[in-house]
């Protein structure tokens, strides 16, 4: 046959998207294989559809793909199903931010002519994204992508709301919220990100309204004082025992409050009496509901002081009425001092806005019950977290939930299906929409102004993604899915609650298996961020070193739980491991000019063929075990010492002695096992280095249509060779010797030297029938397996468990030359011995030195040593 050619560089731009549009043109990314099989299935995290991918996405998706390779595979029907989140916050305020560059606001606009844009952005974004996860290989089923905001999912989303209040789990109330002042939203706990912020603790006097003194308070936000409705005191507290029943008088507003007793105040902190603002702090909330008092909001909704403040306060922001009320106390007489008090300042998640504790009317879901099944499924071992530590951040979360707010502020998500009829005040909830009460039939109705919050849709996302509540055939064949693939930060807002509404809404938990994946981190172990300017682009990485190769990079570094630290310079390891597949491969395939293929399935195979498939095979198994345990690196290691350096370093230069046979059959032989091997492989390594393995496989003589649908290598017992892996250990260990000793004397590489080699008696017969396999990969033109007898003079030996190697290197140097080398190295090497030795004995270096420090001595004192004992050895034999 002709040789086939590939380029002789290795350049992943000729092939990826070519070879990506093909695999989609064929269908291969819909679930296929053996419908006996347990499904695979695996729901995308969704992307937000205004952002653009990470890294992080790089890291979550790549890996994802692994996992829908491999069990594709397997021949498993695999489903991996994408889609992006409307993310109801982050894109009104892209939005927002494009009318205010016109000057324009959404209500200059309306709801609908808003929303109507608002489809246009999400539009434009939505298609950038999907490009990015196809630029990177993700292998989605996109007839089957989804959106959260689709009409299928907004349908699920009413039948949860309706059936959740129903269930008396959803309900309105006035309630203590976080407060976006720059979205106009309220915001749920894990949407609030708590940083610690320099600040101060303000002390000033409440007098006591019968004029009997004052009672000191320290507070952090002294502007909050216009709703003071109390100030409370330990119970037990000596100090204020007296006062409890009494009134003060609260400074700038001539109201009186009383001074009530609760354990919650702390004795030791500040002056022990605490002001209490029910309306703007959830602990006061928490107070004020137990001592039943008044609850005054001082805030508008863009954060400055209402109407319930002294009027020269009014329309202040926090920041300025924070100054204006002090100086307003000063003036009073009341102020005392301050001091610094760094404390937790609440940011919005998404436009990193202050928060403000806000009162104000909003929906709300009853945690408790949802979690308490939640909890259940993951101590029946219904649901495992890997690594295993995450499951007590899930169970802590879940023991502690509180009621989540589920109403947003926006116009962009998922209405609240609820209608109030304007003539007689009834309220509607219901999926459908209503247009007359169900009341008094009056057509005067509106529906509620505020959105779901985007994770309300999000949690039903592994089964409203396959169809439900419709029975649809996805949905019965592929849920609950098999894996989830996400951050650790998403714990809380999203894997606890898709637990929690699979289990009350189907009945079953929505998967099994929880990955929950590394962070990526500079070289200096930062978190990645616009502001450090430190991130990296997925897509910069796939222009400049290929898809397979960041693949290959991320998941060869993902070791749980450790974070991946990494710059442009890391895929390095991705790209030069596809650079020698893509090497190793041209070599095999340029030397078939000339040869038969033989039936692969008849032929012989030699110890070096039978030793390379027990590699295979055990590789195979160990890319097996590691799969079940989400051991990427584990993976990732495996493939690549295998090919690099079992399959190519080892096999195909042992393989060089039969390619160049002068027997035509032999080099048929040899070709056709190369080519096998060479097949098996690239189905090894197929998930992890998608791209480069499908142009390389669709090379091969005999292959089939496409890689991506072949089966993966079976790990097989009868396949393990345990007796040719003794045996192939010893030979590489004779092999690696004699090269040791080769390089040590500086032998020229093409320079052909005598070696002889004694092993032990079981080995003999082996070693003797793959003596010209050794001699090629020695370089020697005289080499012998001796009896164990004979030991031969004027040679350096080198030892090794099994066997002993005799390099005649006087033929192959200087010898007067390589003496007096060896006495200066020698006499060099004893020089800096002492010199450790010194400095250990060294008390006064011992015990200030560092552990690490200390250690770094012993082991230079150690490799001195050695190699002291290697020269001198080398030395003799050469003078013997």
């Amino acid at each position: 046959m002709k040789a086939v050619e590939l380029d002789k560089t290795y350049n992943p731009k000729d092939f990826e998207d070519r070879l990506y549009k093909f695999w989609e043109d064929k269908g291969y990314f819909k679930p296929a294989g053996d419908k006996d099989k347990d499904p695979f299935t695996i729901v995308i995290p969704p992307p937000n559809v205004t952002g653009v991918l990470h890294m992080g996405h790089g890291l979550n998706n790549s890996l994802q793909d692994i996992l829908i390779r491999y069990n594709r595979m397997q021949g498993r029907p695999t489903l991996w199903v994408p889609g992006t989140d409307h993310a109801g916050i982050a894109t009104q305020n892209v939005v927002e931010r494009k009318l205010k560059e016109k000057g324009l606001g959404r209500h200059d606009l309306g709801r609908d002519k808003f929303i109507e844009e608002t489809w246009k952005v999400k539009d434009n974004h939505h298609a950038i994204i999907t490009d990015q996860l196809k630029k990177i290989g993700a292998s989605c089923d996109w007839s089957r992508e989804r959106f959260t905001l689709d009409d299928g999912l907004s349908d699920a989303v009413k039948k949860v709301f309706v059936d959740l209040y129903k269930k008396d789990l959803i309900y309105k109330g006035e309630y203590l919220v976080n407060w976006c002042p720059s979205c106009g939203t309220a915001l749920a706990d894990d949407e609030v990100d708590h940083e610690e912020k320099a600040g101060k603790l303000y002390h000033y006097r409440y007098p006591l309204s019968d004029g009997s003194g004052a009672i000191e308070i320290a507070t952090t936000r002294p502007e909050t004082m216009f709703g003071d409705t109390a100030v409370a005191v330990h119970p037990e507290d000596d100090r204020y025992k007296h006062l409890i029943g009494k009134t003060v008088d609260l400074p700038l507003t001539g109201r009186k409050i009383p001074i009530i007793a609760d354990s919650y105040c702390k004795m030791e902190f500040g002056t022990g009496a605490v002001k209490i603002t029910p309306a703007h702090d959830p602990n006061d909330w928490d107070i004020g509901n137990r001592h039943d008092l008044e609850r005054i909001n001082i805030l508008n909704p863009d954060a400055t002081l209402n109407d319930n403040v002294p009027e020269q306060f009014r329309g202040m922001d926090v920041k300025t009425a924070r100054k204006a009320t002090i100086e307003a106390l000063k003036e009073a007489g009341v102020y005392k001092d301050d001091e610094e008090q760094p404390h937790q300042v609440g940011h919005c998640y998404r436009c990193k806005t202050v928060v403000e504790p806000y009162m104000s009317e909003q929906w709300f879901v009853r945690m408790a019950p949802l979690a308490e099944k939640a909890l259940k499924a993951w101590e029946d071992g219904e649901i495992r977290f890997y690594p295993q530590k995450w499951e007590n951040t899930y169970k802590h979360w879940l023991t502690g939930i509180r009621d989540w707010c589920i109403s947003r502020q926006l116009w962009w998500g998922h209405r609240i299906p609820v209608w109030y009829c304007e003539d007689c005040g009834e309220m509607i909830v219901s999926e459908d929409d209503v247009t007359s009460c169900t009341k008094c039939k009056s057509a005067n109705l509106k529906q509620d102004k505020d959105v779901l919050d985007t994770w309300f849709s999000s949690w039903l996302w592994p089964f409203s993604t396959l169809g439900w509540p419709e029975k649809t055939p996805d949905l019965e064949q592929f849920y609950p899915t098999t894996s989830l693939v996400t951050a650790y930060d998403i714990i809380f807002f999203w894997v606890a609650r898709m637990i929690m509404a699979g289990i009350e809404f189907t009945g079953q938990v929505p998967f099994r298996d929880i990955y929950i994946h590394q962070l990526i981190r500079d070289k200096q172990g930062r978190k990645m961020s616009k502001s450090l300017g430190n991130g990296i682009d997925p897509l910069d990485v796939v222009d400049q070193y290929g898809s397979d190769a960041m693949k290959f990079t991320l998941a060869y570094l993902s070791a749980q739980g450790q974070d991946i630290l990494m710059d442009m310079e890391t895929v390095k390891i991705g790209s030069k491991f596809c650079n020698k597949v893509w090497n190793a491969s041209r070599y095999i395939l340029m030397n078939l000019e000339g040869r038969t293929m033989l039936d692969k399935t008849a032929i012989e195979k030699k110890a070096i063929d039978q030793w390379i498939y027990h590699k295979l095979n055990e590789t195979v198994k160990t890319v097996g075990a590691a799969m079940e345990a989400y051991r990427f690196d584990d993976m990732g290691h495996a493939v690549y010492e295998y090919f690099w350096n079992d399959f190519c370093d080892w096999y195909v230069e042992a393989s060089k002695l039969y390619l160049y046979d002068d027997d035509d059959s032999e080099k048929d032989r040899a070709a056709t096992m190369l080519i096998a091997v060479l097949e098996e492989s690239l189905k090894l390594l197929h998930p992890f280095i998608p791209f480069v393995t499908e142009e390389i496989y669709q090379k091969l003589p005999g292959a089939g249509e496409a890689i991506i649908v072949e089966r993966y290598p079976e790990y097989s017992e009868e396949k393990a060779n345990g007796e040719v892996e003794a045996s192939f250990s010893i030979l590489k260990d004779i092999v690696q010797a004699v090269r040791t000793v080769r390089s040590e004397f500086t032998v020229p590489p093409a320079k052909k030297i005598r070696v002889k080699v004694k092993v032990d008696s079981e080995q003999k017969a082996f070693m003797e029938s793959e003596s010209d396999v050794i001699a090629m990969l020695v370089k020697s033109d005289d080499f012998e397996i001796l009896d164990s007898s004979v030991t031969p003079d004027g040679a350096v030996a080198s030892v090794g468990k099994g066997f002993e190697a005799f390099v005649f290197i006087r033929d192959a140097i200087d010898v007067d030359k390589e003496i007096d080398k060896l006495k200066k190295n020698i006499e060099k090497a004893e020089k800096n011995r002492a010199g450790t030795e010194k400095k250990l004995s060294n008390e006064n270096f011992v015990s200030r030195a560092p552990e690490d420090v200390i250690a770094k001595e012993k082991e230079k004192l150690a490799e001195f040593t050695d190699a002291i004992t290697k020269m001198k050895k080398h030395l003799a034999d050469l003078e013997g």
